[in-house]
């Protein structure tokens, strides 16, 4: 059933442009719409968290999803749900609204405390049950589910145990989409209960247990149709060590037949250098040198000076461990030794905004640090730039790499994940090359690959046959969309 157009419940805990902390969120947006110009009747669901603007979304309440019981362990609780179209797209996004559960500061972690919320077993355990019976409310019956992250894992546990008799649900499959293995949702055993689960589910080495803990990534991955994650090498990666599976890798490993890696893709509606109106100048590969005018723009607002010959070098990242900032710490003053500047933007663990504040203050021709999000700095980054770093321990799949070759700014990446799967390395093919990488986790190769990078910038000739190289490729969701149809039609075939 090739043509058929699906009814496909996409089901994020986070979705832009209305909350976000991660690249999830990206995707739950972006995907959805992809999936919706290819026919298919896709419907977003997502809490409705405080912190999202009632007003500038439009949303609306719907009248017939005002009150609804959802039962939860031992009591029901009352729901009702607002809807909107994601911005710019006809995709219905609809809004579970439980002032309890979800009237908060934060998404996940209380503010106050630095930690996550003591309840978001139940918080999650809810949403994942509230949007079935949203469906059931609606009579609109999902072909697929599409979960995503641990925060909806257990979708498809309740579709096997409580819901498995319910004619309504009896011909609907479940996909898992894992963001990052690395954040499991872990909890006490307690939440089995809570959840309305059969209490003997929860055993030593069940589907659903994992070191004495309720593992809600472990329960999709067990009970969901099909999983996937964000890249081919990522996939790869995370069925063989405890590095890159986070203690799962022996439960993905035995899914390997129903595991898919599909890389991400990017959004050339948002990262897009021909119309995108928070940069200085537009400019295509047809028309390069406008790039320059942006760097100077991004240099002015750095408060650094422009030097034709040398290269600006960008970061945005969450400044973590994960992110490869033990490298750059272990190495920093033979950056700064280097001929070239460097932005960062993000925010992250407190060591790191002490180093490169301190970096910032030492070096103040060489590093200009902006400890915050500013989604227009990021767009100014990625177009002024002349390269751009990523040195990642793992990474999943990473969008910056597809923005920088957008906006022909030369990432400089370790070859893991999704940053394997992307980027060429010039000096292995120098015909096909896009990029700079190195292999092993290393500062001394970060650097090596930072100062081949840097070697080749002189070449201005070489380096915009690079530049466009990158500029010609396409990471646009067309092609992951349809990749995504068919594993979709894959789930709806198993028996």
């Amino acid at each position: 059933m090739p043509d058929k157009k699906l009814k496909i419940l996409f089901a994020a805990s986070e979705v832009v442009p209305f909350a976000k902390t991660g690249g999830l969120a990206d995707v739950a947006s972006a995907l959805p719409k992809q999936l919706k110009l290819l026919g298919h009747d896709v419907r977003v669901f997502m809490p409705k968290y405080k912190t999202i603007n009632t007003t500038k979304f439009k949303l609306r309440e719907v009248i017939r999803l005002r009150e609804i019981d959802v039962p939860m362990g031992d009591k029901t609780h009352r729901i009702s749900v607002k809807s909107a179209f994601i911005p710019g797209t006809k995709v219905h996004a609809y809004f579970i609204e439980h002032p309890d559960f979800f009237n908060r500061e934060s998404l996940y972690v209380d503010p106050e405390t630095g930690k996550d919320y003591k309840d978001n077993d139940g918080r999650f355990l809810f949403f994942a049950r509230s949007l079935l019976e949203i469906a059931k409310t609606l009579s609109w019956q999902p072909d697929v589910i599409h979960c995503n992250d641990w925060q909806t894992a257990v979708v498809p546990l309740y579709l096997k145990t409580l819901y498995k008799d319910d004619p309504f649900f009896s011909e609907t499959k479940t996909v898992l989409s894992i963001h990052n293995v690395g954040y499991q949702g872990n909890f006490k055993p307690s939440a089995v209960k809570l959840g309305g689960f059969p209490e003997e589910l929860f055993q030593p080495l069940s589907p659903i247990e994992f070191y004495g803990k309720f593992n809600f990534l472990k329960t999709g991955i067990k009970y969901s149709d099909i999983v996937t994650t964000v890249s081919a090498k990522y996939a790869r990666e995370i069925q063989t060590s405890s590095e890159y599976g986070f203690g799962l890798e022996g439960v993905l490993h035995d899914r390997k037949k129903d595991l898919f890696g599909i890389l991400n893709g990017i959004d050339d509606d948002i990262w897009n250098p021909e119309k995108d109106d928070l940069i200085n100048t537009s400019f295509s590969k047809d028309t390069l040198e406008d790039k320059e005018k942006n760097k100077k723009a991004l240099l002015n607002k750095c408060g650094f000076s422009y030097h034709p010959d040398t290269p600006l070098i960008g970061i945005i990242s969450r400044l973590a461990d994960q992110k490869g900032f033990d490298l750059i710490a272990k190495v920093l003053a033979k950056i700064a030794a280097f001929d070239m500047q460097m932005v960062i933007l993000g925010t992250g663990d407190q060591k790191y905004h002490d180093l490169f504040t301190k970096a910032a203050e030492k070096y103040p021709d060489k590093f200009s640090v902006h400890l915050t999000f500013n989604n227009q700095l990021a767009h100014q980054i990625e177009a002024g730039c002349d390269m751009f770093l990523m040195p990642s321990r793992y990474e999943p799949c990473g969008l910056n790499q597809m923005y920088s070759f957008m906006y022909g700014t030369v990432p400089i990446v370790r070859a893991t994940g999704g940053l394997a799967d992307t980027v060429i390395d010039l000096d292995k093919k120098p015909k096909k090359g896009t990029g700079f990488t190195f292999e092993k986790y290393d500062a001394k190769k970060m650097l090596d690959a930072i100062k081949r990078a840097l070697k080749h910038y002189s070449d201005k000739e070489g380096w915009r046959k690079l530049q466009i190289r990158g500029m010609s490729q396409d990471f646009t969701w067309k092609k992951s969309a349809q990749r995504y149809i068919e594993i979709y039609q894959k789930a709806l075939n198993k028996t």
